[in-house]
Order: structure tokens, then sequence, then C-alpha cells
């Protein structure tokens, strides 16, 4: 028994008239391939995942959509996860058109921000990814949300969630594939030691999942690079907004905050 394929089918819509879904819908049936998830995506786009028995099904298919003259087929290929999370969400995520490695996102896209990096938190293997942003636009907040959505046990090296939280030491059971390591790279840059930073180092040869905040500053002080880095998320409260490190670099808890540092 031939193994079903997944697809992703984009069209766009150059004459919207009553019935073409369903007209696409019953070819889709008479040529049984199976839709998975149908959704609209940007400008008159819509985005389909399908599944079929076998590849002559889809050349098929491309050969009759390429005579409709109400669509013209945009894409057709095997779906790569940005393709999955267009058709989720009804748009695409936005990457840098000179680094491939960086998304961009603002605060209304929390959702498929969080269903991005769950995809990118259930990699096999050593991944490591940086996240960019103001305080307080979500960067944390997002990050364990979307640990929460791949079901990966969380583990802060260094933090500014609640309290000034350095790992300086971890117990025997924290160093597994299975865990999802999170650190702040100002806290581990300013507040830290060198049995901090050999955890780091001790956890980066893990082959796991590492999530790293304010990457840039994090690789001016240590000897990793962002060439190391196998994606970077940029957060934005808005799609204007400069992301800088002159308030970053401030100190954010002091004394008259009432919050302290926790190292353990």
């Amino acid at each position: 028994m031939d193994e079903r394929k997944d697809w992703y089918l984009e069209y766009e819509i150059l004459h919207n008239r009553p019935g073409l879904l369903g007209d696409i819908a019953s070819l889709l049936g008479m040529l049984s391939i199976n839709i998975i998830m149908i959704n609209g995506v940007e400008d008159n786009h819509r985005g389909m995942l399908l599944l079929s028995k076998e590849d002559k099904q889809m050349k098929r298919l491309v050969t009759i959509l390429d005579t409709m003259q109400t669509i013209q087929v945009k894409k057709i290929r095997r779906p790569k996860l940005r393709d999955r999370l267009a058709v989720m969400h009804g748009r695409y995520i936005k990457s840098d058109s000179d680094d491939k490695k960086t998304f961009r996102f603002v605060r209304d896209e929390l959702g498929i921000l969080v269903d991005f990096m769950a995809e990118l938190f259930n990699k096999e293997g050593h991944v490591l990814i940086g996240i960019r942003g103001m305080p307080r636009v979500g960067k944390t907040e997002s990050v364990v949300a979307s640990s929460v959505c791949a079901n990966k046990k969380w583990l802060f090296l260094s933090s500014t969630l609640l309290k000034q939280t350095v790992r300086s030491q971890l117990i025997k059971h924290e160093y597994h594939k299975d865990y999802l390591y999170i650190l702040d790279g100002i806290v581990s840059v300013k507040r830290s030691s060198e049995k901090h930073w050999q955890v780091i180092r001790e956890v980066m040869q893990l082959p796991a999942v590492k999530v790293v905040e304010h990457p840039d500053v994090f690789v001016q002080h240590s000897e990793y690079s962002l060439d190391d880095f196998d994606y970077f998320i940029e957060l934005r409260n808005n799609e204007d907004e400069e992301i800088t490190y002159e308030e970053i670099n401030k100190p954010q808890f002091d004394e008259q905050d009432g919050f302290s540092m926790f190292d353990f």
C-alpha cells in the first residue's frame, strides 16, 4: 500500500464566481485527493493542505487547474512549515529578505508566533534560536507558551521573568534532550559567574533546543557567534518599532524595585 503524501496548493483567484471553491473541491474528490485544511492566504490567494496517494494525481490536478481561467496556480509542493502556518492562520510569516534565518512578528501575531516556535521546538537534535525584542514585548512569555504547545519541559538558565535568575549548576536529570533551555543574553553577560558560563557550555553540547533572548549582546561577550544560530525571531510592538539596546542595557531591577538576584 502506497504511503499518502501531503501537498501544499496555493492559487490566486482571478475571478471569484459563485461555486468556484465547490468546483475545485469536487475535482479533488474525483482525483481521490483529500483536503486536510483550507484557508484564504493574503490578497485573493487561497491555500490548501492536501493528501494524495500517488504523485500522478497531483500532476493531473495541476494540468486541469491550468486550463481554468478563473484561477492561477501559484505553488504546488510538499508543504513547508511556513505553508502549514499560512493555511492555519491565513497569512504568511514575514522573513528577512537578506537573512533567510530571520522571521519577524508583531504583538498582534502572537498566535502564529507561538505555533511557529512550537514547530521549531519539536525539531530533533541541537537547535539554537535567538529572539530579539524590546522589554515587555512578550518574548519570554511566548517562548514558554510555545514550549507548552510543543509539550516540552522548559528550564531557565538566566531570566528576568520574575526575578533575575542565574543558574550556576544543574542537577543530573536537567541535562536532557527533552528540555527546552532558555537564557537571557543580557543577564548572562552582566550578572553571571564562570560557573554559569560552564553550565551554558555544557548545555550547548546537548542535542536539545536552546533559546537565547538578546542574541546580539550574548555573542558580543562570549565565544559564540551569530553564525551558530539556526533561527532568529524578531518580536515588535508594531512593524515600525526599532529594536535597540540602550534601554535594554539599563539595570531593569534594582533595590528600589523590590526585586533581587536569584542565583542557584
